[in-house]
């Protein structure tokens, strides 16, 4: 595990996350992560850590109202939100970690749009 670091577009909002170089990601297409190109870096409460940016941070919930959407107020990037897969974790915008960290990604699709199937498969798998 390794320090990466990352924000938003405006730079208000800035983290840290731990995670390998090598960085297994999640492409999902439910309709909020397929229209805004969100790549998923999923990783636990520890692994994470908010280091400016909290007062910016505008928050938006939908469907079960489980996931938390968090979006910077002055530029909208989503550079992370807590996943409803995940409540106790976050998963980070790949697309919005600082170059120079990450030796590669694997991406893996999820089909968002059947959610709940999809999530059965993979407890079941």
């Amino acid at each position: 595990m390794i320090k990466h670091t990352g924000g938003c577009h405006c730079g208000r909002v800035r983290f840290e996350v731990f995670a390998p170089a090598e960085c297994a990601v999640t492409d999902c297409n439910c309709s909020m992560c397929a229209k805004s190109g969100y790549l998923h870096l999923i990783v636990g409460g520890a692994q994470f850590n908010l280091l400016q940016g909290r007062e910016f941070l505008t928050e938006y919930t939908f469907n079960t109202g489980a996931a938390k959407h968090l979006f910077c107020s002055v530029c909208g990037i989503k550079s992370f939100y807590v996943p409803r897969s995940h409540p106790d974790g976050f998963s980070v915008n790949a697309h919005c970690l600082d170059a120079g960290t990450v030796a590669g990604m694997t991406i893996k699709p999820f089909n968002g749009q059947e959610w709940e199937k999809s999530m059965e498969e993979r407890q079941l798998g």
